[in-house]
């Protein structure tokens, strides 16, 4: 009996819950999505989107889908939705520069080079987009050009010492031992810099 009780009150409260989800107006059910999203309940959050009916959903909410998907390490709906989200918003920077770190997961460099660069374009001063780049590019062994992107990535976040690390590879590459060594240098400055 007290079973069956237990049971009544659990599905009324989800039921209750799911309703007044269902309820609620679009900006308050992404208000809700992304408080669970941050809370780090990832698979609740996902539950939460998978309720509302696609035609509702924008490009944050397809962002955020990818999102999801990419931390449950499906990296083919990850894709897929971060696409959606372009598709909805062509300049939505972020959906590009995620997207273009699923490619160069894969090791698809020439598909990640295109994204972060469309990143770029619509917001240029973001070091790791400049950064991201250059590793697209040592992938492609294109030297000349990820050496091109880390000294972006550097001059907008010259404390970076990950950026002088692949500046120094890019350099190394390229034969230049005076970009190699002031790399290496700043590398070891902002290293110790971190470490403290």
């Amino acid at each position: 009996m007290k079973k069956s009780i237990c049971l009544f009150i659990l599905i009324s409260v989800l039921l209750s819950g799911a309703c007044s989800f269902a309820e609620k107006s679009f900006e308050d059910k992404k208000k809700d999505i992304i408080a669970v999203y941050n809370s780090n309940n990832l698979e609740e959050a996902y539950k939460l989107i998978s309720k509302m009916p696609e035609d509702e959903r924008d490009y944050e909410i397809w962002y955020l889908l990818g999102n999801l998907s990419q931390d449950l390490n499906n990296e083919a709906n990850a894709s897929f939705f971060l696409q959606k989200s372009i598709m909805m918003k062509p300049e939505f920077d972020k959906a590009h520069y995620n997207l273009a770190n699923i490619y160069l997961n894969q090791k698809k460099y020439n598909m990640a080079v295109k994204e972060y660069k469309l990143a770029i374009k619509y917001k240029k001063d973001f070091a790791y987009y400049h950064y991201n780049l250059g590793c697209a590019y040592l992938g492609l062994k294109e030297y000349k050009e990820a050496k091109s992107a880390f000294e972006k990535a550097v001059k907008l976040k010259p404390d970076e010492a990950s950026f002088y690390y692949n500046l120094a590879f890019a350099c190394k590459n390229l034969n230049d031992d005076k970009c190699l060594k002031n790399a290496l240098e700043s590398y070891n400055k902002y290293k110790k810099e971190e470490e403290k």
